[in-house]
């Protein structure tokens, strides 16, 4: 089988081609029988378009035309979210693109963190056995936050599998008998029953800056008074984030805890030319509101890297 797929796929680089047998394995098994080669033949035609594409990324990028290839790369994602082929390439361009950062500099943080970003360990992380797509460190802080302020509401805008909201409940369970965890999400098709069924966990499909969000804080808030810890880490991009740290300003109180998550993208220091994110928001809004928050550079500091670049935010 594996001679098969070289012939119909020779010009892969040898990481797709790896991917592609694997996955060929997994799906009909390691017998090279004739019958078993013409499912294989009938899989390979079902990604001829798509091998095209990779094959064409692929090139582009072995020539060292980084922004056509990931070009292509972006378009098979926006398609297809989670093709693992483009995604690897495109993680290959983005570590090209700071490898002369990370080879150059003798910040060990900052090493580790394109480390960490680019090899996509952070897609590996879990809490309780559920997806958190988190830094470690960046969760001991916040429990070590959450546990000084002790809010009576987490609010968190970006749910996802629910790995991050399983860990901010079993944090609450530890802290404060009256507490909730507020999530937010557009989409629940991947979350976690764990999540869907944790009593402590209030879930709403919703994008994050509709007004039925904002109305529903103040209820909880009504409900559970007390400090609020809120973390956005749903779109990144800019006039979203800007939106959520806008709705949550007449809603938070002095002394509330906001964390601007994926505030490293676009060059903070990973995925340069990711395009305008949460580190851009933050600056448009303090443009706007430059009273508004204290940064907690001690916090952001501690653990030598964070995904939350410049997102560390006490509300004054």
């Amino acid at each position: 089988m594996a001679d098969v797929l070289y012939q119909a796929d020779s010009s892969l680089s040898d990481r797709v081609l790896r991917k592609n047998i694997h996955e060929a394995i997994a799906i009909f098994g390691t017998e090279k029988t004739p019958d078993r080669k013409i499912e294989i033949t009938s899989f390979l035609t079902d990604m001829h378009n798509l091998a095209d594409n990779i094959i064409a990324a692929t090139n582009f990028y072995n020539c060292g035309d980084h922004f056509q290839a990931e070009l292509i790369c972006t378009k098979i994602i926006d398609s297809q979210p989670d093709n693992s082929d483009a995604l690897c390439l495109l993680g290959r361009i983005k570590y090209q693109l700071s490898k002369n950062q990370l080879t150059s500099t003798t910040d060990a943080g900052l090493r580790y963190h394109l480390w960490y970003y680019n090899n996509q360990i952070w897609n590996k992380t879990t809490w309780a056995g559920v997806k958190a797509l988190k830094s470690p460190g960046d969760m001991w802080n916040y429990q070590e936050i959450i546990w000084d302020l002790k809010p009576s509401l987490i609010l968190e805008f970006g749910s996802f599998f629910g790995g991050g909201t399983l860990f901010f409940a079993s944090l609450l369970e530890q802290i404060n008998n009256k507490s909730q965890v507020f999530s937010v999400d557009i989409d629940h098709t991947s979350l976690n029953p764990k999540v869907r069924n944790h009593p402590r966990i209030e879930l709403m499909l919703s994008s994050s800056t509709a007004p039925q969000v904002s109305q529903r804080i103040v209820e909880l808030r009504r409900e559970f008074p007390g400090p609020i810890f809120a973390i956005l880490d749903s779109n990144h991009e800019k006039q979203h984030v800007l939106g959520e740290m806008q709705l949550l300003r007449p809603l938070l109180q002095t002394g509330d805890y906001v964390v601007v998550e994926d505030s490293n993208i676009n060059g903070h220091p990973v995925l340069p030319g990711w395009g305008e994110g949460p580190y851009e928001a933050m600056e448009e809004y303090f443009a706007i509101y430059p009273d508004d928050y204290q940064r907690d550079d001690l916090r952001e500091q501690k653990f030598g890297f964070t995904f939350a670049t410049a997102g560390f935010l006490i509300r004054r």
